[in-house]
């Protein structure tokens, strides 16, 4: 099968296209032939070696694909399932091993692509929305990087329950969708001080998801309101500096956190629930998800520099075919 491997750290140019055995399942195990690969921001820091990994090793943990063989004690599935997953490690590649308990099963009314990348930033979105800050109905909230996959689904999930939405964003083609998914105030980076997130929120934010990090964390900090809460999610601008905490009393008694999606699908049980809101929100047409654009798997170094480089808008993807 072709794959793409690491063999040191470092930038898009250590995606390395390579052949390599196709896997067999082991017990609890699934043999998936890939579909449509998801690309994502923590590719990228396995890739330069901010998260530890054995090396050599093949990137990617998100895909959908179709079941090609079960390993012993698999019931649920057989050849033929179409399945999708975000916690499969070695994703870049025309054939994944998961275990089954990873697995969630895709209806036909979510296509490939959509099915691909709707898992790790869907459920970083609605967990998120639903369980990591304070705000309620009618508060104002702050989402970062508006029009990137976890930000145009955040607003979506935001509108849905009532807040006010203040995004950020770098073009106005950007803007554009960031209004059409229910965008209250957009604002270019350049625009977005915290005294004019403060004067647009009424004298600050009840809570900011921040997806950015080093370029965005003082603003972020600073646009909350008294009490208010900084959800830190991901580090697209690199991590932040190591935060006193009494700026968090100088802030305004303000509340920060940094979660990981791990922490919040930690039960299969859980993982199945969550991806069952966003696949059925996906259907009704209640959640729009956008893919901005799909690379050949032998393009992965591409896929890399667009989505470091913010060339991109919604979600990336790989076409193993290519």
């Amino acid at each position: 099968m072709r794959a793409i491997q690491i063999t040191a750290h470092g930038g898009p140019e250590v995606l390395t296209p390579v052949d390599l055995d196709i896997p067999e399942p082991g017990p609890g195990e699934v043999l998936i032939r890939t579909a449509a690969i998801g690309v994502n921001y923590i590719d990228t820091y396995f890739r330069e070696g901010v998260y530890s990994s054995d090396l050599p090793f093949v990137p990617g943990s998100e895909g959908v694909g179709v079941v090609e063989a079960v390993g012993s004690g698999t019931p649920d599935l057989v050849p033929g399932d179409r399945v999708a997953w975000c916690q499969a490690p070695g994703s870049y590649a025309q054939y994944v091993v998961a275990p089954a308990p990873a697995l969630v099963t895709v209806p036909d009314g979510v296509n490939d692509r959509v099915a691909a990348s709707m898992l790790l930033q869907g459920l970083t979105a609605h967990y998120l929305i639903t369980d990591t800050h304070h705000a309620v109905g009618g508060d104002t909230v702050l989402i970062t990087a508006g029009a990137g996959g976890v930000g145009q689904l955040l607003i979506q999930m935001a509108v849905a329950r009532g807040y006010r939405v203040i995004t950020t964003t770098s073009t106005e083609e950007k803007a554009a969708r960031c209004r059409e998914l229910g965008a209250h105030h957009v604002l270019f980076y350049a625009e977005a001080t915290a005294e004019r997130i403060r004067e647009l929120s009424d004298g600050g934010v009840a809570v900011v998801f921040d997806g950015v990090g080093a370029d965005t964390f003082d603003t972020s900090l600073a646009s909350l309101r008294p009490r208010g809460m900084l959800v830190l999610f991901g580090a697209a601008s690199g991590p932040v500096p190591a935060v006193d905490p009494q700026r968090l009393n100088s802030a305004g008694s303000v509340f920060l956190t940094r979660p990981t999606l791990a922490h919040y699908i930690a039960t299969t049980e859980e993982y199945r629930a969550r991806a069952a809101e966003v696949m059925e929100g996906l259907l009704d047409g209640s959640l729009r998800l956008s893919v901005g654009a799909t690379f050949g798997l032998s393009e992965a170094a591409e896929a890399h520099r667009s989505l470091q480089s913010r060339q991109t808008t919604g979600s990336v993807v790989l076409d193993p075919t290519r």
